[in-house]
C-alpha cells in the first residue's frame, strides 16, 4: 500500500525546522559572495587589504566615483552592452527559427543536425578558442564587436535551439493547422501564432544568451587587441596585475557589472520557470 505525500500542515515540527534550516543554510552560502563585495566595495584600499575582518570601515562611494571617472570603465560598460545585446537579438533570431523548424517540419538529416547541436556543448572553450580565431583572423575580424558577437552565438545558439524545439513542442500542431486554414504560410504562422505563445521560452533565451555574453572572458580577450574595444571581462583584469592589485576599484566594477544582469533577470523572472520546465520536459 503506497503511503500518501504529506501536505503543509501534515509536516512535524522537527521536518519543518530542518527544512527551514537548510533553506536559509542555502540562502546564506548563496548571497555571502554578493554580500561581502558590496561590503567591500564601499570600504578604503587599505582596509579591503587588511588582515583585520570588519562589515564596515570607513565606508564611502569613492570607489564607485574613481571607477566611474578615472577609468576606461564607461567604455568597457558600453562595449558589453553592445556585444551582450547584439548577442541577444541574434541569438534569439536563429535559436527560435531554427527551434521551431525542428519542432515542425521533417528534412533529411533533422536527426543528425539535432546530435550535432548536442555535441557542440560537450567541447570547453580551451579547445575551441583557437579555431574561432583562425577563422575571425581569416575573415579580418580580430579586434571587432562582431567576433565576439559570432562566438558567443556559437555557444548559445545550439543550447537554445534544444530549449526552444522543446517549448514549440508543448504548443498544438492544431494552432498551425487553423492557421494554415486560414491562408497563413509556414512564416507568417511562426511569427503570428506560435511566436507569441513562446514567450516563456523565449525569456529564457533571452536570458542566457545575455549571459553568455555578458560575463564571458576567454574569448574577449583573445579576440580584442585594443584598450577602446575591451569589454567589461577583459577590461576588469586591469584592475588585478601581477603587482599591486587594485581590489578596491574591482569590487565597485563588479557591483556594477551585477545591475544590467539583474535587470534582465527581472523582466525575465516571470517566464523563467515555465520556460525552462516546458523546454526540460519536451527536449
Amino acid at each position: 500500500m503506497s503511503r500518501r505525500p504529506r501536505g503543509r500542515g501534515q509536516r512535524s515540527v522537527g521536518a519543518s525546522i530542518a527544512l527551514h534550516a537548510t533553506l536559509i543554510t542555502a540562502t546564506v552560502i548563496a548571497l555571502f559572495p554578493v554580500v561581502w563585495v558590496f561590503l567591500s566595495s564601499l570600504k578604503p584600499r587599505s582596509a579591503i587589504q587588511s588582515s583585520r575582518i570588519t562589515l564596515f570601515d570607513q565606508p564611502s562611494l569613492d570607489n564607485y566615483r574613481r571607477v566611474l571617472v578615472e577609468t576606461s570603465f564607461p567604455t568597457w560598460f558600453l562595449n558589453s552592452i553592445v556585444v551582450a545585446g547584439l548577442t541577444m537579438v541574434f541569438g534569439m533570431a536563429m535559436s527560435a527559427t531554427a527551434g521551431y523548424a525542428l519542432s515542425r517540419f521533417n528534412f533529411p538529416g533533422k536527426r543528425g543536425l539535432m546530435w550535432l547541436f548536442l555535441v557542440t556543448q560537450m567541447f570547453p572553450v580551451a579547445i575551441l578558442i583557437v579555431p574561432i580565431y583562425t577563422i575571425m583572423a581569416n575573415l579580418g575580424l580580430i579586434d571587432t564587436k562582431l567576433s565576439l558577437v559570432i562566438a558567443y552565438c556559437s555557444v548559445a545558439v545550439p543550447f537554445c535551439t534544444w530549449m526552444l524545439r522543446g517549448y514549440f513542442d508543448t504548443i498544438p500542431r492544431d494552432l498551425d493547422e487553423a492557421a494554415a486554414l486560414d491562408g497563413l504560410g509556414p512564416f507568417a504562422t511562426f511569427w503570428h501564432v506560435v511566436l507569441p505563445l513562446a514567450r516563456p521560452g523565449l525569456a529564457v533565451t533571452a536570458f542566457y544568451t545575455f549571459l553568455t555574453a555578458w560575463g564571458e572572458v576567454a574569448y574577449a580577450i583573445a579576440f580584442t587587441l585594443s584598450d577602446s574595444k575591451l569589454t567589461l571581462g577583459a577590461g576588469l583584469q586591469q584592475f588585478v596585475p601581477q603587482y599591486n592589485p587594485q581590489w578596491d576599484l574591482l569590487t565597485a566594477g563588479a557591483v556594477l557589472i551585477m545591475v544590467p544582469a539583474s535587470l534582465v533577470f527581472y523582466f525575465a523572472q516571470k517566464h523563467l520557470v515555465a520556460g525552462l520546465t516546458a523546454g526540460g520536459t519536451k527536449g
